[in-house]
């Protein structure tokens, strides 16, 4: 750059406290790399070739990214812009994402937040797309470690039409199912109740799970759903939430990091401020009751 803006070997190498001849056989090894002669003198004077003259800008910009890269200023989230991405299924998003952003707006109301729902199984997840956490649940598998972000658990979720005075395993064998459709995996309350030999009848498959309390607010039938997200339609539909009737490993949400992620000032804060989003999710688990409150 300092023979860009000089355009002179003496003054560049003096910007740069090299000697001349150093200076000039870096000219030499830029002119042999991008096969331009860069620098070429006309009269007295050394003029830019139209190549040099398009180097400049780009050239600029990158040293200047390079030094906000190595020296960062110090991390203020109240004026800090940067993205926040997070990885995670369509039925996270829906509980905890505005937890977070009503968060963010209060504490950084500079920075964008930006939720990455789709597939978690790829281990290319944890890295890609500049995702800075994952929000996996309890039963998937990591190969990086993972903390517990909030509890969560299945639940019987039923239309409000189905009876009150039978029990939730008799609830699961005579009402209709509405479940999601997953390819050569059985997902594990159906594990569970296959192992239990539980007869059951599946009338309806759908590809996300917050379609089964959509259909279950208009027709008859039962579905198995996250707690927390079945505690959500509650107060928007007719719709009964009992407990799942048999033993089954509980189905919390973990963060699991980029391991990339270096800057540990803003995780650390990211951190916290995450968790914190996470309390009346936490608090709501803890109070867990079932009951149809429309």
């Amino acid at each position: 750059m300092a023979l860009l803006e000089e355009r002179s070997v003496t003054h560049a190498a003096s910007r740069v406290n090299l000697s001349q001849p150093a200076m000039s056989h870096a000219l030499k090894r830029l002119r042999t790399l991008l096969g331009d002669e860069l620098l070429v003198r006309q009269g007295g004077a050394m003029l830019l070739t139209p190549r040099a003259e398009k180097l400049i800008e780009p050239v600029r910009r990158a040293l200047n990214e390079s030094v906000r890269a190595l020296n960062p200023p110090p991390f203020n989230p109240h004026t800090d812009s940067r993205t926040i991405t997070l990885a995670l299924t369509t039925s996270t998003a829906f509980v905890y994402g505005p937890l977070l952003r009503k968060l963010l707006d209060e504490r950084a109301p500079q920075m964008h937040l930006q939720l990455q729902t789709g597939d978690l199984s790829d281990p290319s997840v944890y890295t890609a797309n500049g995702v800075d956490a994952v929000l996996l649940s309890e039963g998937l598998r990591s190969p990086y470690a993972r903390e517990r972000l909030y509890d969560d658990h299945w639940v019987v979720l039923t239309s409000g039409d189905v009876s009150r005075d039978r029990t939730p395993a008799q609830v699961l064998e005579e009402e209709p199912h509405i479940r999601v459709a997953t390819e050569g995996l059985q997902l594990r309350p159906y594990e569970t109740l296959d192992r239990e030999g539980v007869t059951y009848t599946v009338r309806q498959t759908v590809t996300d799970y917050l379609l089964i309390p959509h259909f279950l607010a208009i027709i008859r039938g039962v579905g198995l759903h996250r707690f927390q997200v079945a505690s959500e339609f509650l107060h928007r539909d007719p719709l009964r939430m009992l407990p799942f009737p048999y033993p089954i490993a509980p189905l919390g949400i973990d963060i699991v990091w980029n391991p990339w992620l270096t800057d540990d000032v803003f995780k650390n804060w990211l951190r916290e401020l995450m968790i914190e989003a996470a309390e009346p999710l936490q608090r709501r688990a803890a109070g867990v009751h079932y009951r149809v409150t429309r």
